[in-house]
């Protein structure tokens, strides 16, 4: 039987002798600030495809190949049948304006059929059917045709077979879907076109090729395994689990198996249970893999209950060149997650004993467990389903309560703004995107407008130093400090701190020009320009640059503003405190005299 080792060395190495450069997987934390986590193989090669980044000068060719980790929630709830998971990995293939169709098609024939050994008659393909806005996929019918009988080429609909934009917009395209038997194994994308955020479709300057294979389901195939948990990347774990609790009910071991394995990749990249974003996600994958634990494999709360499936995940990993760095990380990640089972053991707890009183759940019922106990609602609805509609419901109304408390408690007292534009006459009090604004005077008004202009230079002094990876996940301005938060798996380091203070003070010296220009939000996007990934913004936007022109400048950023028309109004800038707010995320407070 060939290994999954074996089955990913094979791969890289058809493409290898086809001229492929080969490029390491990017982290589950995306550079695309358009979506949470990475979904798919060709999100770290997207802008190669509109051609604001060159091949060519990246890789030493217009091709390559990687094996990328992956991670989508759009299929948690299929998971524990035969092919669906929250984590896996994707091969993939790619071409920026270099070959096409042909070439793509028959090279997927030859990998199944030559390398994989899969008999010709088990394999199958659709391409697209064509709409009113993209013609019939013709070109890919009449490849396929040549290497397949008709009957086994289909077209498909625009669901199916047409793929992307990878979030609000980018390239796209036609697709086909490769099956062996019923599995899909492969999906096919033919990037000819951009979509905007309006859905509208142009062409790309040059056309593209993004192949992605779902590994786990190639090595099932290969393997000729019943299910994905049956293959040597997940019977380990499962085995791990049955050996403690049974092999009944398998469709929960097996989301056990999925969650386990999903919290451990992103632990390993550094994310951390949290309220919000991705360390909401991690920490749902924790708590519904406990929640299967407890309630349908009967075995109580244990909140130990992880530890031989992640070592045995560790293990099948740790001779994978690609994901060498996991095994190292073996204790951190054992550490993250015993926190976070043990704090919710005893939420659990106790939320169950309330739940089990009840007949049924109303979802006003479901809201008020949250908020009493802390049972999760999708925890509760596990166990009891219940309205979705009326939990909503009760939740706007608390939150409606909670809008004019927070009215009331801040009207008249300081001043507080995020990157929005600050609207608010002197001696009015409104609430202004979620952040409280109140009265202040002309000189809190002016200091205000110096931190923040101050934040500006903060966040690209951050990239500079820690790197570009670094994303804004927040912000607050007050009179009297900047508070910024920004994605980051580890606390800074005195040094690093230092130089960070010393960039913003150096261009502050510098006493560069502040400006803005309007443009469209596409438009804005593709110049560079920092945008928070949380924040909706108009189709017109104002990009706000320091430096003496927009091609030169130091920082661009989307901001409403106000701004200081000059960095030397700023005075001096100091960080008085770093710390850790979250799954990944730092935060940093400064001030400015």
């Amino acid at each position: 039987m060939m290994s999954s080792g074996e089955i990913r060395k094979k791969f890289l190495e058809f493409f290898k002798e086809r001229r492929h450069t080969i490029v390491s997987s990017s982290s589950l934390i995306p550079d695309d600030p358009s979506v949470l986590l990475t979904t798919a193989g060709m999100q770290q090669f997207k802008r190669y495809y509109t051609g604001e980044l060159d091949a060519i000068k990246d890789f030493g060719a217009p091709r390559v190949a990687s094996i990328q980790k992956c991670f989508r929630t759009s299929d948690i709830d299929e998971v524990g049948d035969e092919t669906h998971l929250t984590f896996f990995e994707m091969l993939g293939h790619f071409s920026f304006g270099d070959y096409f169709k042909k070439e793509t098609i028959e090279w997927t024939y030859e990998l199944l059929t030559k390398v994989f050994d899969v008999p010709k008659e088990r394999i199958s393909a659709t391409v697209f059917e064509g709409d009113a806005a993209v013609p019939f996929d013709k070109e890919s019918f009449l490849n396929w045709s040549k290497l397949l009988p008709q009957e086994r080429v289909r077209k498909g609909p625009r669901k199916d077979n047409f793929w992307g934009p990878a979030g609000a917009e980018g390239p796209c395209g036609a697709c086909n879907e490769v099956y062996v038997d019923d599995t899909e194994v492969a999906t096919l994308v033919f990037m000819e076109y951009y979509c905007r955020s309006g859905k509208t479709l142009e062409p790309l300057a040059k056309k593209g090729v993004d192949v992605g294979w779902g590994f786990e389901r190639l090595v099932r195939v290969v393997q000729n395994a019943p299910t994905i948990f049956e293959t040597d990347l997940f019977a380990p774990i499962t085995r791990s689990i049955i050996e403690i609790v049974g092999d009944k009910p398998i469709q929960k071991i097996r989301i056990i198996t999925d969650h386990l394995k999903a919290a451990t990749f992103l632990v390993g990249d550094g994310i951390e249970p949290s309220n919000t974003d991705r360390g909401y996600v991690l920490r749902r994958l924790i708590r519904r893999a406990m929640v299967m634990h407890y309630k349908f494999i009967g075995a109580g709360i244990d909140a130990a209950f992880y530890i031989r499936p992640v070592k045995e995940i560790v293990n099948i990993y740790k001779g994978v060149e690609q994901y060498k760095g996991l095994a190292e990380k073996e204790k951190y990640i054992l550490e993250v997650i015993r926190k976070e089972t043990e704090k919710f053991s005893k939420t659990l707890g106790r939320g169950l004993k309330e739940l089990e009183k009840m007949v049924e759940l109303s979802g006003r019922q479901a809201f008020d467990l949250y908020q009493s106990f802390g049972l999760p609602p999708e925890v509760a609805y596990e166990f009891k389903p219940f309205s979705w509609e009326e939990f909503n419901t009760a939740k706007e109304e608390h939150t409606k309560v909670s809008m004019v408390g927070a009215e009331k408690k801040f009207g008249g007292h300081g001043l507080a703004l995020n990157t929005g534009e600050l609207k608010v006459p002197i001696g009015e009090s409104r609430i202004l995107d979620g952040l409280a604004v109140g009265t202040g005077s002309e000189e809190e008004i002016q200091k205000v407008t110096r931190l923040h202009t101050a934040t500006h230079l903060l966040q690209k002094a951050l990239r500079e130093v820690l790197g570009n990876e670094i994303r804004q996940m927040g912000s607050d301005v007050t009179p009297e400090r900047t508070r910024f938060d920004f994605s980051f798996s580890r606390k800074m380091t005195p040094e690093e701190l230092q130089k960070v203070e010393e960039i913003v003070n150096q261009k502050i010296k510098e006493d560069l020009p502040v400006q803005f220009i309007e443009l469209p939000k596409a438009e804005a996007e593709k110049t560079g320009a920092l945008f928070f990934f949380k924040e909706k913004y108009p189709e017109k936007v104002k990009v706000y640059y320091i430096g003496d022109s927009f091609e030169t400048a130091w920082s661009k950023e989307f901001c409403g503003g106000p701004h200081v028309s000059r960095t030397g109004e700023i005075g001096k800038f100091k960080i008085t405190k770093e710390e850790a707010v979250g799954a990944g995320v730092r935060r940093i407070r400064a001030i400015v005299e």
